[in-house]
């Protein structure tokens, strides 16, 4: 027993750093967990471990919680500033505005923009509901969405949370109003339906259009750095995260030439979201709809 403990104490040690957050190769004395037992065929030494956690605190007092609605899967995302407070949400959906109103409270945090990263045709989004709630709170969406907001997003523009921000990045294709938003050390890009883990949004409604979607991944998002974390908006295979570096590498569609993603877009021959004919109406008026 002594023994196999001894043998277990580097990787125990290792594990720690990567409870703290830590991303980095793995030592390279650390070569079996066990007799027998290796975790890759590839040598550990040249393998890089990276947490993927929903609720990771980033240095530099920036504070992330990734949250998820069942029933449209789509991820919601709350960024503060630990020092003074001040908080984004991404994407918020009606059916789970009590909890991410809760978590604001509990956490004691300053709710300053509710933000979407286009117009949704799966759900109603919750900023109308959240502005009812939270005096002062400001709701904001592309201006090429078509959608009314406080504040209409263009290339370039900042949402600014205490000494923190996000970058929008115009993104179309899935819609005219898609943005991607990422943090200020291009750390993490938040990339609504434009790129999902190991795939992308469909174009074939709500003007969309696979060139310009293929254009905007390789000319916004793949030119990020690789070791940038991507958050969609959605996922429907238990995923919650993927890299710049992963998704260049290894996504089915946009691997492929431009032709070749086109024809793959032309032929996916999806249903119609059981939503649509509700949630993008209401999602035009930033979701104020019978609310």
């Amino acid at each position: 027993m002594c023994s196999f403990v001894n043998r277990l104490k580097p990787v125990l040690a290792y594990s720690l750093c990567f409870q703290k957050g830590y991303s980095r190769k793995v030592p390279a004395h650390i070569k079996h967990i066990g007799p027998g037992l290796r975790t890759s065929k590839q040598p550990l030494d040249s393998v890089i471990i990276r947490p993927y956690c929903s609720r990771m605190e980033f240095g530099k007092g920036l504070f992330f919680r990734q949250l998820f609605e069942s029933e449209s899967s789509t991820y919601t995302y709350l960024l503060a500033d630990k020092e003074s407070r001040e908080a984004v949400l991404i994407d918020p959906v009606l059916e789970t505005v009590e909890r991410d109103l809760k978590l604001v409270e509990e956490l004691g945090f300053n709710l300053k923009v509710a933000v979407n990263t286009h117009c949704h045709a799966d759900h109603i989004t919750g900023t109308g509901l959240l502005k009812n709630r939270l005096f002062g709170m400001k709701s904001a969406i592309s201006r090429h969405s078509g959608a009314s907001a406080d504040i209409l997003l263009s290339e370039g523009d900042k949402i600014h949370f205490g000494k923190h921000h996000l970058s929008v990045r115009e993104t179309p294709g899935h819609t005219d109003g898609c943005v991607t938003l990422v943090t200020e050390d291009h750390s993490m890009a938040f990339t609504g339906d434009a790129l999902l883990i190991r795939g992308c949004g469909r174009t074939d409604f709500q003007q969309g259009c696979s060139r310009k979607l293929y254009e905007s991944v390789h000319q916004k998002i793949f030119t990020l750095p690789p070791q940038c974390l991507v958050f969609p908006a959605h996922d429907y295979k238990g995923q919650t995260a993927s890299t710049v570096g992963e998704e260049k590498r290894f996504n089915p569609r946009l691997t492929k030439s431009m032709e070749e993603f086109v024809d793959i877009m032309v032929n996916l021959n999806l249903p119609k979201p059981a939503k649509i004919d509700i949630a993008v109406p209401a999602n035009l008026v930033c979701g104020l709809h019978e609310v």
